[in-house]
């Protein structure tokens, strides 16, 4: 799993079929210091996570594992919006802060 910040959204009216009604968003990588390393990338929106949020998504065949990605030719899938995250005793994210 990867953390990710949602930056945007891609839009495609023709598409393979498999990709109907499937949701794709922007996603900057994010470091473990939560800065952007710069890779951006397209995944399917499994949770319903908008714009600005700090998310986990897949990478690769693990990407077609959800309920949402079984069965379709996608890459990158985004299964979490993160909520907090706490490392060596501090918390180092807070959506409720952000």
């Amino acid at each position: 799993m990867l953390l990710g910040k949602v930056i945007g959204t891609v839009v495609a009216t023709r598409k393979e079929p498999e990709l109907n009604g499937l949701r794709m968003l922007v996603v900057r990588e994010l470091d473990g210091a939560y800065q952007p390393t710069g890779k951006i990338v397209v995944a399917i929106d499994a949770v319903g996570a908008g714009d600005g949020e700090i998310v986990l998504f897949a990478a690769g065949s693990s990407a077609r594992l959800t309920a949402v990605t079984k069965d379709r030719p996608v890459d990158h899938v985004i299964m979490a919006i993160v909520d907090a995250v706490q490392a060596d005793g501090a918390t180092v994210y807070d959506k409720s802060q952000s």
